[in-house]
């Protein structure tokens, strides 16, 4: 029995990480892939085409507030029951799609039952049952992630076997979501569980905190970690956590728009649909490598370095993909962007457990999802430029300036400060220098 309570974490990563491959294969890197038939079919302008997607974004990030409420009354088995329900009714209306209204719909569905089925429900379990976090979230991430790699070619794949016609994609997803979902749901243990075990990990954090305070520290690159729980207010008052929104921000801005435009942008340039499919799956492969890598070593030294690698990478690969015409180019793109959108998620959700610990992990992480709804102007902007300019490149070129952006601002980021009640001067938040 024991050996089967050890088990069980290890059960709930390959729940989360299964539902995040099947909902990320689906969602943003598919409907990329099909879009343009859609588009065809539809007689749309891109502009339409590209507000359906930005409304998957936006409704994915603007709902993120929902699912917290949802776990801390009815458990996590519920958000993910409620969730799957939704994503199979927003497939069913890609399916259908007899009009662009139907089309934005389930777009719609999508984005709000993106969150209750893995991300956030995800991120609260796997904090709850794993000390090793920056392990275990790359490792879901990855997982997870190879959504992304498979998207794309299912949906050519599909399309192909059906000759080109796009709606039966649509139909399968739909099904596998019920079937994935209601599965996963079925394993999840209850809340008196996640519980018990979110105790015997924070005792063991603190255990390990005041054991790394009292040792020298030798270690040349040093993890920090609270010891002590912010509240949200408290996490809003520092710099620190804007500059890890405005990460997180700019990461699905441009993730989000290189899956919606990329492909259309690349053929418009000359580029075969095969080999802009192919970019985009190879882009989805190095995210994933880069969250494996990244969880390895995230927890061994500051995940600063690794946010600051992340949108370094990502503004250079959305420059490279504004002119991209050759194999050389679309590599640097698929590279670039691969790694940043991989490493970025994982950054910035490992800061926010060290800088502000894990009791209100769940509010801080879902307020920082929120950026969702703006980043995903990102595809309406670029289908909207596109109509206006007749490029997509613009789009690209402004977006990896935001990139540098935030490039500089993550150089001068240091861990957050607290005051104590009734002092003017900023004290560690209980911060230890923890070389793991």
């Amino acid at each position: 029995m024991p050996r089967l309570e050890s088990l069980r974490p290890w059960v709930l990563l390959g729940v989360f990480s299964l539902l995040l491959f099947l909902i990320s294969g689906a969602t943003f890197s598919s409907l990329g892939v099909v879009l343009p038939a859609m588009v065809a079919d539809q007689k749309w302008s891109w502009a339409q085409a590209g507000l359906g997607f930005t409304l998957l974004g936006a409704c994915c990030g603007g709902s993120a507030w929902f699912p917290p409420i949802v776990i801390r009354r009815f458990g996590v088995r519920a958000a993910l029951l409620l969730g799957t329900a939704v994503m199979a009714a927003g497939f069913l209306c890609l399916y259908a799609t007899p009009n662009v209204w139907i089309y934005f719909l389930g777009t719609a569905l999508c984005g709000v039952a993106y969150q209750l089925m893995a991300l956030i429900p995800g991120t609260h379990v796997l904090a709850a049952v794993f000390q090793k976090r920056a392990m275990a979230f790359g490792l879901y991430f990855t997982l997870g992630g190879l959504g992304g790699v498979a998207g794309p070619m299912m949906a050519l794949t599909v399309m192909e076997l059906t000759g080109g016609a796009w709606r039966p994609f649509w139909a399968l997803q739909a099904i596998a979501a019920l079937a994935i979902g209601v599965l996963c749901s079925l394993l999840i243990p209850s809340s008196a569980w996640l519980r018990s075990s979110s105790e015997t990990i924070d005792a063991a954090v603190k255990a390990e905190a005041e054991a790394a305070a009292a040792a020298p520290q030798s270690a040349p690159l040093a993890v920090y970690r609270t010891v002590q729980g912010w509240t949200l207010k408290q996490a809003m008052g520092t710099v620190q956590f804007y500059i890890l929104v405005a990460a997180y921000f700019v990461h699905l801005l441009s993730g989000v728009t290189v899956s919606s435009l990329s492909v259309a942008h690349l053929t418009e340039r000359g580029v075969a649909a095969g080999v802009a499919a192919g970019m985009l799956s190879l882009e989805g492969l190095m995210a994933t490598v880069a969250r494996l890598g990244g969880g390895f070593i995230g927890d061994r030294i500051d995940p600063k370095w690794l946010l600051i690698l992340a949108v370094g990478a990502l503004g250079m690969g959305s420059l490279a993909l504004s002119v991209a015409d050759s194999y050389a180019l679309m590599i640097v793109y698929a590279i670039g962007t691969g790694v940043g959108f991989g490493l970025t998620a994982l950054a910035v959700t490992i800061l926010l457990l060290n800088y502000y610990g894990r009791q209100n992990n769940l509010e801080i992480f879902s307020t920082v999802c929120l950026v969702g709804a703006v980043s995903a102007l990102g595809p309406l902007i670029g289908g909207s430029l596109r109509d206006l300019l007749g490029s997509f490149s613009p789009t690209f070129q402004l977006f990896g300036l935001v990139a540098a952006g935030v490039f500089v601002a993550s150089l001068f980021m240091r861990p957050p400060q607290m005051k104590r009640a009734g002092e003017g001067a900023a004290v560690p938040a209980g911060l230890i220098n923890d070389p793991v």
